[in-house]
């Protein structure tokens, strides 16, 4: 169902920047509250506009659809249009291309609703858009996971035993996850600065940023029940940037034999706009070569992995900013389809409004990496930013900002940004 509104050679009535995250093949989902005052109410972007979709929802604009009398655009979150499936959210995003196409007038030439239903982007405060019940970080990035446990374990020992047989996670703090543009506080906690001296109780001296993509679970799935790897997108709702904060001196001292506590669990940042997989489709790719071959209940046919370009940049207080790293998707090792398989595989019940976090996402070269941890080498090897200042990890007053985008002909299929300040430590 998504082809049509994926054509490269529509264009919309709206006018949209070459380089706008926001074309008419994108149609992300969202939640917002005009700055002046109101309820909030799910909506979409299209160029430097957010539509309002209660206010469509309300003039009959999708009546002929699944969405049909649910009122899902009239609530606070995504959760409601999440949990009707995918024919619904194929449908919505069709009846927007529509809408929105140079050739249709329909509600372009409607004064009066067009200018309730379309804001100025920067007229509409971005809330976080769902409900998150529970939130689940993997570790997927072979780059990632190899240049960790060189660093901790050397290189011989750099891969755990079972890394490679299946998607290792870890369960992790849905209470803290916040969206792009919510200020992050230094996270105290015990770290042992000197391995020959007891522990000390302070404040983290390395946090990180962790470059990462999550996706949504829209219906889950019943307790005790599998999801097969070839049935696990229908389950997806879509995508969003995730930058999960670390401490990683504090994550040193504790993670073992249970794994990151508060070295993860004080914020996790998310892009407001949640990207589906409809719009992702011509982006489309396979991933690495998965060798040995995994067991049969992760084995999917065709390609799982999409080319989503992804930057990370670093601005110090009251500076420019300066681009860290370059990465992509596609180079995570386990796919998002192989996630949510292994996830459920055991009875667990994934529910609508879950987030599936990916980990760190690195490439092949020094600046793909995906952490400060691994672009500083621990802190051993600074990084210098274009103002000439040095870092090994983020300092108080940096604002760290991840963005995505696929490229298509002529047009992107972008994330927005996700974006966050770290204050000092009270």
């Amino acid at each position: 169902m998504a082809g049509d509104a994926n054509d490269p050679k529509l264009r919309s009535w709206v006018e949209v920047a070459a380089n706008s995250h926001f074309p008419i093949q994108n149609l992300p989902f969202g939640v917002g509250c005009p700055k002046a005052g109101g309820e909030l109410r799910v909506c979409s972007a299209i160029g430097d506009f957010v539509l309002d979709l209660a206010v469509l929802d309300e003039s009959g604009a999708f009546d002929e659809t699944p969405v049909a009398g649910t009122e899902a655009f009239h609530e606070p979150t995504l959760n409601a249009f999440m949990a009707l499936g995918r024919e619904a959210w194929s449908a919505i995003r069709q009846a927007l291309s529509r809408l929105l196409r140079d050739d249709c007038g329909e509600l372009r030439d409607d004064a009066e609703l067009r200018e309730r239903a379309l804001l100025p982007a920067d007229a509409v405060e971005l809330q976080l858009p769902v409900d998150v019940g529970d939130y689940t970080d993997f570790y997927s990035s072979r780059e990632h996971a190899t240049n960790v446990g060189t660093m901790f374990r050397g290189a011989e020992n750099a891969l755990m035993p079972n890394w490679l047989h299946l998607p290792v996670g870890y369960h992790g703090r849905s209470s803290s996850i916040i969206v792009s543009g919510a200020q992050v506080r230094r996270p105290q906690g015990q770290t042992r600065p000197d391995d020959a001296q007891p522990p000390v109780f302070g404040a983290s001296r390395m946090v990180d940023f962790e470059l990462e993509m999550g996706f949504f679970i829209g219906p889950g799935n019943a307790s005790g029940d599998a999801v097969p790897v070839g049935e696990a997108e229908s389950h997806i709702f879509g995508m969003v940037l995730v930058n999960d904060w670390s401490a990683r001196d504090i994550q040193k001292w504790e993670y073992q034999p249970l794994g990151p506590f508060l070295a993860k669990n004080f914020a996790t940042t998310i892009s407001p706009w949640v990207v589906t997989l409809d719009a992702l489709e011509p982006f489309r790719c396979a991933g690495p070569a998965q060798e040995p071959a995994p067991l049969e209940n992760l084995c999917g046919d065709g390609d799982g992995a999409f080319d989503i370009a992804l930057e990370v940049w670093l601005a110090p207080d009251g500076g420019d900013a300066t681009r860290l790293c370059q990465s992509n998707f596609r180079y995570l090792y386990w796919s998002m389809a192989q996630q949510l398989a292994h996830h459920a595989s055991g009875g667990c019940n994934l529910r609508t409004g879950d987030l599936l976090a990916s980990g760190t996402i690195s490439g092949p070269t020094d600046d793909s990496r995906g952490s400060m941890l691994e672009l500083a080498w621990r802190g051993e090897q600074p990084l210098t930013l274009d103002s000439g200042e040095q870092r090994g990890s983020i300092q108080d007053g940096d604002t760290v900002t991840l963005t995505g985008w696929c490229q298509g002909d002529g047009y992107r299929v972008g994330f927005g940004e996700c974006s966050g300040k770290l204050l000092p430590a009270h």
